[in-house]
C-alpha cells in the first residue's frame, strides 16, 4: 500500500481520498468502495457520464487488494459555490439532478449532493467526486435529498427572493445552509407554495421534531424508485425556472464609462499588443466585467480567468461563453476588497483565493478600471494594492485614472470633509509604490482620456 498524504480537503469520505503527487491530483479508492467502483466501471457509468461531460474523466493507474489509484482529468483552477454567479449555481444544481436521475435509472444513486462536488471546467459545470455513487436500494429514499436542499435548492431560492448575495452564505455554511434557517429567511408567502412548503418548510418542521434521529431522508420510510424520480424531476423543473429579481449597475456599464469610442478602442489595442508580445498562456482579469477586453485580445489562452464583484456581469459572461462554445474562459464572482478566505477544519478544507491564484500563477494579470475603486472606495493604499498584485502576478497590465478623471472626481466627492486625506491619489505616488514591487516595461496614455496604461513585470 502506498503512503500518499491525503489532501487537507479530503478527509470526510470513508470511500477514499485525493492526494497530490508531483503537482498532479490523484485519488485513492479504499476496499470498502471496491464493489461500487467495479460495478460502476462494468456498467460503463463512469465512461458514459464522462463522455457527455457530466463527470470528470479519470485514468486507472493501479489496482491492488488494498487500494485503487486513479488520476482524474486535471482542472487548472477550482472555484467554490460562494464564488459562482446565480446561473452558474443553477447549472451546478441541475447537473447534480441529472446525475441522480441517470443513476436511478441504472440502479445507482448519489450518496451525497454537496455543491463542492461540482467545478467549472471547459466552459461548463462538471461533477468531480468519482466516489459519490452508490448502489440504489429498493424502496429507500434519496439519502442525499436533505443535503441537496441545503446546498442547492435553499441557496437558489434565497437568491431568488433576496438577491445573489445570498449565495455567499455558503462560505459560512460549507455543510449547507441549515433547513430551519432557510425556512425562517423565506417570505411567508412561500408557505403557500406547495413545492416550497413540502421541500423546505415541512422539512424544517420534521427536522425540529426528530432532531437527533433525522438522517436526511424524506418523510416516507419507504419510497419507490418511480416516486423518487418524480421528486428529482420536480426539483429539476422548479430550479430550471428560477430567476433573479434584482438588477445591478452593470447592465449598461460600457455605455456609462467616460471613454470615447476612440479611447475604448485604443485601450483594447494596447492590451492586445502587450499581452500578445508576452505570449501568455494564462491570464486573470480582476474586475473584468463580462470579459469584453479579454475577448478582444487576439491571442489564444489555455485558460482565462475573468472575475467581477457584480453577479449579473459574471452571469452575462457565463451565458456568452456558453453561446460561443468557449472552453478556455472561467468567470466567477470576486470582491477584490474581500477575497475568499481559507475555510473549514483547520482552515484547510477550502483554499483561500490568494492560495489558489498564487499556485495557479497567471502569466498576466489585468487590472483595468480597478485601482481607483480599491484606493478611493476601499481606502486601500497604493503600497498595499501593489503588494497584493505582486503576490501572484508575473506581469501586470494596470490602468490608472488620474485625479482629473470624472469617475475619480465622483469618488473623491463622496469623501466629504475627509477628501484631503486622499491627496495621496496621484500618478506620482502610484508609480513610486508600484515600482517598489514591479519594474516598468511600458507606459502609454490612452488618447482622449485621463487614463494611463502600464505594463509591469514583477521584481
Amino acid at each position: 500500500m502506498t503512503t500518499n498524504t491525503r489532501h487537507s480537503s479530503s478527509f470526510r469520505d470513508p470511500s477514499g481520498y485525493i492526494f497530490i503527487e508531483e503537482g498532479i491530483v490523484k485519488r485513492t479508492v479504499f476496499p470498502v468502495y471496491f464493489k461500487q467502483y467495479q460495478a460502476l466501471k462494468q456498467a460503463n457509468i463512469f465512461q458514459t457520464l464522462s463522455k457527455v461531460g457530466l463527470l470528470i474523466s479519470h485514468t486507472e493507474l493501479s489496482v491492488s487488494d488494498s487500494e485503487i489509484i486513479i488520476e482524474p482529468e486535471q482542472i487548472p483552477f477550482i472555484t467554490y459555490p460562494y464564488e459562482w454567479s446565480f446561473n452558474q449555481y443553477k447549472e451546478a444544481a441541475l447537473l447534480t439532478l441529472k446525475l441522480q436521475k441517470y443513476c436511478l435509472e441504472k440502479g445507482f444513486s448519489l450518496k451525497d449532493a454537496t455543491a463542492f462536488n461540482v467545478a467549472f471546467h471547459k466552459g461548463k459545470a462538471v461533477f468531480i467526486d468519482t466516489l459519490s455513487f452508490d448502489f440504489y436500494k429498493e424502496n429507500t429514499p434519496w439519502r442525499a435529498y436533505k443535503q441537496f436542499v441545503m446546498h442547492f435548492l435553499g441557496p437558489l431560492v434565497l437568491a431568488h427572493f433576496h438577491g445573489a448575495q445570498s449565495l455567499k452564505l455558503m462560505s459560512n455554511f460549507i455543510d449547507g445552509i441549515p433547513v430551519k434557517m432557510l425556512a425562517s429567511m423565506l417570505p411567508f408567502k412561500t408557505k403557500l407554495n406547495p413545492f416550497l412548503y413540502s421541500n423546505i418548510h415541512l422539512l424544517a418542521k420534521f427536522e425540529d421534531k426528530h432532531n437527533e434521529d433525522y438522517k436526511g431522508e424524506i418523510k416516507q420510510s419507504k419510497l419507490s424508485k418511480k416516486a423518487q424520480l418524480n421528486i428529482v424531476t420536480s426539483l429539476y423543473d422548479y430550479i430550471k425556472k428560477l430567476s433573479l429579481k434584482e438588477h445591478s449597475e452593470w447592465g449598461n456599464y460600457y455605455d456609462k464609462t467616460n471613454y470615447t469610442d476612440i479611447a475604448f478602442t485604443e485601450k483594447a489595442k494596447i492590451i492586445d499588443n502587450w499581452v500578445g508580445k508576452l505570449k501568455a498562456k494564462s491570464i486573470i482579469d480582476v474586475g473584468g466585467n463580462d470579459g469584453t477586453f479579454v475577448r478582444q485580445i487576439n491571442h489564444s489562452f489555455d485558460l482565462a480567468l475573468v472575475c467581477d464583484i457584480d453577479n449579473n456581469a459574471v452571469d452575462f459572461n457565463h451565458k456568452t461563453l456558453k453561446s460561443n462554445k468557449e472552453s478556455n474562459m472561467l468567470p466567477f464572482v470576486f470582491d477584490v476588497l474581500n477575497p475568499s478566505p481559507a475555510l473549514g477544519f483547520e482552515n484547510k478544507e477550502r483554499q483561500s483565493f490568494i492560495d489558489r491564484i498564487t499556485k495557479y500563477a497567471p502569466d498576466v494579470t489585468l487590472a483595468l478600471a480597478v485601482i481607483h475603486h480599491m484606493s478611493l472606495s476601499g481606502n486601500v493604499p497604493f503600497e498595499m494594492s501593489a503588494h497584493f498584485f505582486a503576490s501572484f502576478s508575473e506581469h501586470l497590465v494596470i490602468e490608472f485614472p488620474k485625479r482629473e478623471d470624472s469617475w475619480v472626481q465622483r469618488l473623491l466627492n463622496t469623501k466629504g470633509e475627509f477628501k484631503a486625506h486622499f491627496d495621496f491619489y496621484n500618478i506620482e505616488n502610484f508609480e513610486t509604490c508600484y515600482l517598489n514591487h514591479f519594474e516598468l516595461i511600458e507606459k502609454k496614455p490612452i488618447e482622449n482620456s485621463h487614463r494611463v496604461m502600464y505594463l509591469l513585470r514583477r521584481k
